[in-house]
């Protein structure tokens, strides 16, 4: 039986995560830190107010004991000034992997990140360049197990508002994406399944490409 860590439970891989390990019976406890009330009540849910994802001093407690932790926080590109985009995709998992090699440093630690993510920290395009820069600070930490995935395009199974123009369009030309480019994208519920998986029992490799992470 497990004890898990997920912050980004109310997002859309974060929370099919938490729907898995809510039902399953490998896991003992789920202990979700954000900053809304996810309108969840189960036995086996803790769930944690917290606004400040740079800093979790006062979490100390919660980060004890954990199993397997899922890092599903992130900022479409575009939607915050890049300051604060460079903050939520790097100072926070920083944060967050800090807090967990410190206190549960046997931990399998499976992190969301992003196809073209660059580890040479090089790129002009700020998403690639910040989640290398993230990728690299958790490796950097030697975590026993770490699982990085790096998604496509991932189409959302349950319907949403979509955040800009170009998901509404991409979710529109989905079929033709999947027919003509299947390894550039995958279903939030795929990744979602993939991620838990590999929480619970590990992955052949760290890094998961789209082909990798539809063979977990």
């Amino acid at each position: 039986m497990k004890n898990i860590l997920i912050v980004g439970a109310s997002g859309m891989i974060g929370g099919i995560i938490l729907r898995k390990c809510l039902h399953s019976d490998q896991v003992k406890q789920v202990t979700s830190i954000g900053r809304k009330d996810l309108k969840i009540e189960k036995p086996k849910l803790k769930q944690i107010k917290h606004q400040d994802f740079t800093d979790y001093s006062n979490l100390a407690e919660e980060f004890k004991n954990i199993d397997a932790a899922f890092f599903c926080i992130g900022a479409y590109t575009g939607s915050v000034p890049d300051e604060k985009f460079k903050m939520i995709t790097v100072d926070f998992a920083r944060a967050f992997a800090d807090s967990l090699k410190n206190k549960s440093p046997g931990a399998t630690l499976c992190f969301l990140s992003g196809q073209g993510a660059d580890q040479e920290e090089k790129s002009r395009m700020s998403f690639a360049r910040y989640k290398g820069m993230a990728e690299n600070y958790l490796i950097s930490k030697e975590f026993e197990q770490l699982y990085i995935f790096r998604p496509g395009y991932i189409y959302p199974v349950k319907r949403r508002k979509e955040p800009n123009w170009s998901y509404s369009l991409m979710r529109t030309l989905y079929p033709l994406m999947k027919r003509f480019y299947g390894k550039g994208v995958i279903t939030s519920e795929e990744l979602g399944e993939a991620m838990f998986k590999a929480g619970m029992q590990g992955a052949s490799k760290m890094i998961l490409e789209n082909p990798d992470i539809k063979m977990v």
